[in-house]
């Protein structure tokens, strides 16, 4: 599974609508993971050029761990090999954060889902490899981390979470104070920032403040494997059930990542694993049929 597999521009979704009235910012574009980059930087020009340098050097950094497209990546390595020995503290830090997501969302989220993601975006047989999804055949430990028989795992729906996570903590180490950051998840550095959230098939249904805080969303409408398969594989075999969901978090990786889960799950489901998730903010869905009555938890 690629790393654009569930965000497929889905993050106009976040696209900046409007900030204050200041200063012209410095703006990046880049390419990582899968997805465009960008960073919006308030600050005065050498500050922005060192941050923005600091970043380039941490995605190369992050797709060398994380990256489904490089053969040598450590993600790429335990997917052929089955384990890892050691990981990196990254990889160790982030497969921990998956399996308490896991375990909060009742087993809706699973990085185990790659190989019947290949599977039937290659047209394939299925069987063997649903049989092969199950996140509790995982082992981590600082020292190893050892996938069962058959498995491989995706990171994408935390991977670029965490990698904004890690943005964000680098340039607040470099005394940046108001930046909005876009790794395919959003950050803010200050603000407030004025965020639009967007549906594929509605456009643009909500606006949001970012001050201090992150935001993920996800569509599985936004693209489909097969006629009846979204690019957001329900572990569990029943399939979504909101056509977008957007998660505000403390931590963008944890937003990521239960933004993925929760379009698979019920709104009393979500309040529950909310409760068990005490990272997260504010959930914000929109049905897959009928008007648009928004929910906001």
């Amino acid at each position: 599974m690629s790393l654009t597999r569930r965000r497929f521009l889905t993050l106009t979704a976040a696209a900046v609508l409007a900030t204050p009235a200041r200063a012209e910012p410095i703006r990046w574009q880049g390419y990582a993971m899968g997805a465009d980059c960008t960073l919006t930087l308030h600050a005065p020009p050498k500050q922005a050029d060192v941050a923005i340098r600091a970043i380039r050097d941490l995605l190369s950094d992050i797709e060398h761990r994380f990256s489904l497209y490089d053969a040598a990546s450590e993600l790429s390595r335990l997917n052929q090999s089955g384990a890892l020995t050691p990981p990196s503290p990254d990889m160790a830090k982030l497969l921990t954060l998956a399996g308490q997501v896991h375990t909060a969302t009742q087993g809706r989220f699973d990085p185990t889902v790659q190989p019947l993601w290949h599977a039937l975006a290659t047209g394939h047989d299925a069987t063997k490899a649903r049989k092969a999804v199950g996140w509790t055949r995982v082992q981590i430990t600082p020292d190893r981390i050892a996938l069962g028989p058959g498995q491989a795992l995706t990171l994408n729906g935390i991977a670029q979470g965490y990698a904004t996570d890690l943005a964000t903590d680098r340039l607040h180490q470099l005394g940046l104070t108001r930046v909005l950051i876009n790794l395919g998840e959003f950050s803010a550095l200050g603000g407030p920032f004025q965020l639009g959230l967007s549906d594929p098939a509605r456009g643009l249904f909500a606006t949001r403040p970012l001050t201090n805080s992150a935001i993920a969303t996800s569509s599985p409408g936004a693209l489909h494997l097969s006629d009846t398969d979204s690019h957001i594989l329900d572990p569990l075999g029943h399939g979504a059930l909101w056509s977008t969901i957007t998660v505000e978090a403390t931590s963008a990786a944890l937003a990521d990542a239960a933004s993925t889960a929760f379009c698979l799950m019920s709104k009393p489901q979500i309040e529950t694993a909310m409760h068990a998730l005490p990272g997260l903010t504010r959930v914000t869905g929109l049905p897959k049929q009928g008007p648009a009555q928004i929910f906001t938890i």
